[in-house]
Formats: C-alpha cells, sequence, structure tokens
C-alpha cells in the first residue's frame, strides 16, 4: 500500500519555528527505528525490556482495549510509529481500516509490514493533516501530545475531538509532571532522582539524540470538558528507569508488578495523581 508523504504538502510541513516536532522528527528519521538485535532504539530508551517485567508491560498496553470501541471503520493512531508491540496490532483488530500517521516514513514502511490493507499511511505532521469532522469510531495518542510544543498541545487535542465522532472516546497516553518523588522530601532522599530521564541502554551503540518534553500538569486537561467526558486512570507508575531500580528482574520482581497492577485499579485516582503515566480518555460530547 501506498505511503502517502504529506511532507510534499505545504499545509503539512514543520513550521520553523516548531522546535519540539523538529527534536522529534530528527531523532525518528535519524535513530529512532534503529533496529539492533531485533529491538529498537525507542524501545530500548523508553521500555523496560527485561524478562520479568514482561507480564507487567503487556497488561498494561492491554488496558485500552477497555476503552476502545468493539468495532467501526476507522481508528486512527496518531505517531503510530511501526506498531512495534504486539498487544498494539489488537486495538484496531475490529476495525475497518487504521490511519497510521507518524513524522518517520520508516517507521510507516514497518508498519505497513505488519498490517498491509488494514491500513492507511500517512507521512508527515499531524497538524497539517485534512481529515473531515466526525471521521474517527476512536483515535489513539501514545506518548506523543507530551512531545509537542507546550503551546500546541491543546490544539492537537483539539483536533483529535473534533475528527472524532460524537459518542467515541480519545485515548492519550500521558505524563504527569508533578509526580510524589518530585516534592522536596523526596528529592532529598534521591531513590527516584533522575527518574523521567531518558534511560539508554548500556549496549546501545547510539547515545545522541534526545526528545522535547513538557507535560502540563493534569488539572490542565479539565478544560476539554467543554467539548467531551473526561476520565483519567492509571497506565503506569514508573518511568523505566525508575522501574528498574525498584523491581528486581526476577520472580520477586514479576510479583511485585503483578501487585502494583491490582492495586493501580484498586486506587486509580491515587495512582493518577501521584504516578507517572495516566491514561487520559475523552469521549466527545
Amino acid at each position: 500500500m501506498e505511503i502517502k508523504d504529506l511532507e510534499t504538502q505545504k499545509s503539512a510541513k514543520i513550521p520553523q519555528e516548531d522546535k519540539a516536532e523538529e527534536s522529534v522528527s530528527k531523532f525518528y528519521n535519524s535513530v529512532g527505528w534503529v533496529t539492533e538485535d531485533d529491538t529498537t532504539e525507542d524501545a530500548k530508551r523508553f521500555e523496560d525490556l527485561r524478562k520479568y517485567s514482561q507480564e507487567y508491560a503487556i497488561k498494561t498496553r492491554n488496558l485500552l482495549l477497555r476503552y476502545i470501541p468493539e468495532k467501526g471503520e476507522h481508528i486512527i493512531d496518531m505517531a503510530s510509529g511501526p506498531i512495534q508491540y504486539e498487544e498494539y496490532l489488537n486495538y484496531s483488530k475490529n476495525f475497518e481500516k487504521r490511519w497510521c500517521v507518524d513524522l518517520s516514513s520508516e517507521a510507516l514502511k514497518m508498519a505497513e509490514k505488519k498490517i498491509g490493507k488494514h491500513g492507511v499511511f500517512l507521512h508527515g505532521s499531524f497538524f497539517g493533516l485534512p481529515f473531515d469532522e466526525n471521521f474517527f469510531d476512536c483515535s489513539l495518542s501514545l506518548h506523543t501530545i507530551y512531545h509537542m510544543a507546550k503551546e500546541k498541545q491543546e490544539e492537537a487535542v483539539r483536533k483529535l475531538i473534533h475528527i472524532t465522532k460524537p459518542g467515541k472516546p480519545i485515548i492519550i497516553i500521558y505524563s504527569n509532571p508533578n509526580v510524589f518523588w518530585n516534592s522536596p522530601m523526596f528529592r532529598k532522599i534521591g531513590l527516584l532522582k533522575g527518574e523521567r530521564r531518558t534511560h539508554i541502554d548500556k549496549n546501545s551503540k547510539v547515545r545522541n539524540n534526545t526528545l522535547y518534553f513538557d507535560p502540563h500538569p493534569l488539572s490542565w486537561w479539565n478544560r476539554f470538558t467543554d467539548e467531551a467526558d473526561l476520565k483519567k486512570v492509571p497506565w503506569r507508575s514508573f518511568g523505566p528507569a525508575a522501574q528498574r531500580k525498584l523491581f528486581p528482574n526476577n520472580w520477586i520482581g514479576k510479583k511485585m508488578l503483578t501487585v502494583l497492577f491490582r492495586l493501580e485499579r484498586i486506587f486509580p485516582k491515587f495512582f493518577v495523581k501521584h504516578f507517572t503515566y495516566p491514561m487520559i480518555i475523552l469521549t466527545k460530547h
């Protein structure tokens, strides 16, 4: 299937002043999707790939299925990447088309190999995409919005709401800048110092290139209740660096993560407020 290159359209080009999008494009068009031992550079930096963490990782990825409609015509995956985890494939299994949007043409080629004719592949900036209002039955944005320029994040979310059908969800994995270990008391302890910094695998051959990162406080999401119902639930409590520190790579660590997953479900408000990754679900009015 042909990958439509939106970079050739004036409306889809990255504005020169958008340094955030420029940094993301540079990273993913140079090193982000470099594969070594069947593992991408993105996965090495932003995922805990250890053996005993995999059950927890799979369960958190599958959490989205609780909110994705059982079936539909069109689902958009904004910044889809190569659809690099098997669980991601299930998000669109009951939809006619999965629309993959990404700044990296290489990622889209990798995604095309996995879903073929089931997909529509658009290369370029999301801000330049000419989608119709009320087109999608579900919209996904995983770990993307907080990599956009802070002043443009609302525009991106408003656009996702605009192109999604009424009564249908926009599902976003976001980052909480006010985790409890950033408080003065916990900073003195220093246990999770640098938790949100990029983890670079010691065996990785690529150690340069950083991504723009600037999330809003979670109260910022209340502004969208004029257009959609808002729900916040825990996705994951820790980034990969902290998870590696706190949970050993053995059966004890696996058991600890199992307990953590259960606690996240029992006390969702607590984990959303104090921990790293919430899942934002906006259901359009």
